[in-house]
């Protein structure tokens, strides 16, 4: 699954952890592929059953890509 790396910057501020928000923006690509990247992810906190339950959830509308 693809997701745009603004939403898990998003997420990340959302948690309160600004420190990794920059960091992990020049760090990941745009977009990220969600098994691919999942190493990065992890760094940063962030497992996949998260994105999709806080970002999927509607919040993100069409934004998710398959």
């Amino acid at each position: 699954m693809q997701i745009d790396k603004a939403q898990i910057l998003e997420l990340l501020k959302s948690r309160g952890e600004r420190d990794k928000v920059d960091q992990a923006g020049a760090e990941l690509p745009d977009p990220v592929d969600t098994e691919q990247h999942s190493g990065l992810l992890a760094k940063y906190g962030i497992d996949v059953k998260e994105i999709i339950d806080k970002l999927g959830g509607g919040k993100l509308g069409g934004m998710l890509g398959g």
